[in-house]
């Protein structure tokens, strides 16, 4: 593991990352969801790919890499290009799960790969519509530090910082972003995912002209089952891209 510490607007960011197989001509970058850190997606891909270098990175706020202010994920993928350009990485295929997959789509990679991406709004349960609705009328009178009570799990145990900036990516819509894409893209799902659904996947995949779907079987963590075929599939597209 190695630490690399980024400047962003005046702030600066203290990344740990992981190389594997330092001395290949390709690289692919893979970037992990909200809530989780580089060791998942690490475990899951270190063993494919390998004529590839592998560039796996803990985001600020999450693994070891700290975060002390609120972002966008603009700025997310502004943070991790200073880094990729820092460690001169380039662009060639970049991964991203969940959150990730948003961070990796405005880095606009010679191959994108999302992997149960975030990007198309998904209506939220009544019960969750209730709480909002709850903890918004509960504010005003003071109550406002009863966010625990409330708060999704996606938050829990997170700091103000980062529940911040979890308002600030959770319900953002990609659509014209992803209608935008021009490049190679591959999109692999869960079928059973519930974060970030099938048809959630299907809508991306006919905003991205000449993307390709390959729904898998399993969650929003699908991969950790199928990172062969995946790695092997990412391999045999970019190598027709050639």
């Amino acid at each position: 593991m190695a630490l690399k510490e980024i400047t962003w607007r005046g702030n600066r960011y203290p990344i740990y990352y992981d190389i594997v197989n330092p001395h290949a001509k390709n690289d692919f970058t893979v970037l992990h969801g909200w809530g989780s850190n580089k060791e998942i997606m690490k475990g899951a891909f270190s063993k494919t790919l390998p004529g590839f270098r592998h560039i796996y990175i803990d985001l600020p706020g999450f693994g070891k890499s700290p975060n002390e202010t609120v972002l966008t994920t603009e700025d997310y993928a502004q943070i991790v290009a200073h880094l990729l350009d820092t460690l001169h990485v380039k662009h060639d295929i970049v991964a991203g799960h969940s959150f990730g997959g948003k961070v990796a789509m405005l880095l606009d990679p010679q191959m994108l790969v999302l992997l149960s991406s975030a990007g198309i709004p998904v209506p939220k349960p009544l019960s969750v519509r209730m709480k909002i609705k709850l903890f918004k009328l509960l504010k005003p009178l003071g109550l406002g530090n009863l966010r625990s009570l409330f708060a999704s799990k996606d938050v829990s145990g997170m700091s103000q910082v980062m529940y911040e900036t979890f308002k600030n990516v959770v319900d953002e819509d990609f659509i014209d972003i992803f209608a935008a894409r021009k490049g190679q893209t591959l999109l692999f799902w869960g079928k059973s995912d519930t974060a970030t659904p099938l048809f959630t996947g299907e809508k991306v995949h006919k905003l991205i002209p000449g993307s390709k779907l390959y729904p898998l079987e399993g969650d929003h963590f699908f991969f950790t089952r199928h990172a062969a075929f995946i790695g092997d599939t990412i391999t045999q597209e970019y190598s027709r891209a050639d």
